[in-house]
């Protein structure tokens, strides 16, 4: 049996240079030449930033989880989704949920809490989002940069396990956000 607690000593590769290949309004693609304790060079290819942190936000009213349906251009398609959106320069996690709350769904909570700091795709980015959970929600609105209106779908907390067969709930964000939301509700 593997000991969960053990981990091998490793040490951070060096390095040795990185450049920018491409740039965009949202990303910055960048090279980079690493060498392993052992010897061995390797350059990978990686998106960078500042500004790439985000959230995604379970948001809890009575017996319901609010979930949107938006376009994602991505997929070319419409996914239904836990409400989620960027972490503005200066705002806390708490803060960019409550903000794409008002936005995406209609609503604030009165109570925000960050259950889970995940990175979104550690191999290729240093993107982090963060799973926020909302209670006590009330109504309130704020304009959004969504360019047409999100469709707000209620689903029932007792019905968690349906979620996960519907063909349009597909994100990778939104299923950890899910198995947060599972855990709680199992054991309450």
């Amino acid at each position: 049996m593997i000991d969960q607690g053990s981990r091998l000593k490793t040490t951070c590769p060096d390095i040795l240079n990185t450049s920018c290949v491409a740039k965009t309004e949202l990303f910055t693609v960048e090279k980079v030449h690493l060498k392993f304790s052992n010897g061995v060079q390797r350059e990978y290819e990686r998106f960078s930033g500042t500004a790439n942190s985000s959230v995604i936000i379970i948001p809890i009213l009575a017996d319901e989880v609010l979930l949107v349906r938006e376009y994602a251009v991505g997929m070319e398609q419409y996914v239904l989704q836990f409400p989620a959106g960027r972490i503005d320069v200066g705002e806390t996690p708490e803060q960019a949920a409550s903000r794409e709350l008002m936005e995406e769904v209609g609503y604030d909570a009165k109570h925000l809490s960050t259950l889970k700091k995940t990175a979104i795709s550690p191999s290729y980015s240093s993107a982090l989002s963060y799973l926020v959970l909302a209670e006590e929600l009330h109504p309130k609105q704020l304009q959004g940069d969504e360019p047409e209106p999100l469709e707000v779908v209620p689903w029932r907390l007792d019905q968690l396990d349906t979620l996960l067969e519907d063909p349009d709930f597909i994100g990778a964000r939104s299923i950890a956000a899910l198995f947060y939301l599972y855990r709680r509700v199992s054991a309450a």
